[in-house]
């Protein structure tokens, strides 16, 4: 008898089989990472630099904006590796 753990990955196989990435593909996604993971911490050091200033100058308010506008800058960044890693495939998805 088969628990229900494995009922429920059957029935994920039948509806949305595991793709096999070749070596290639493999790499485009980690070259996007790579890049994105770049751009994130470029805009940490960026911005880690602006809040320990204002808060050095005891400007408080641009402290909390600087936290609030790191937070949604990674977010997009992230949102945006996703997005570029999904369109990608796609394309590998399309019989050719």
């Amino acid at each position: 008898m088969k628990s229900a753990y494995e009922l429920a990955m059957e029935r994920l196989q039948k509806n949305s089989p595991s793709v096999t990435l070749t070596a290639e593909q493999k790499s485009e996604l980690g070259e996007i990472d790579s890049s994105f993971q770049a751009k994130i911490a470029e805009r940490k050091i960026f911005l880690t630099d602006q809040i320990r200033k204002a808060a050095a100058a005891g400007k408080f308010d641009d402290v909390e904006s600087l936290e609030k506008q790191l937070t949604a800058d990674v977010l997009r960044f992230q949102e945006d590796c996703e997005q570029k890693k999904e369109k990608l495939r796609a394309g590998w998805a399309r019989p050719s």
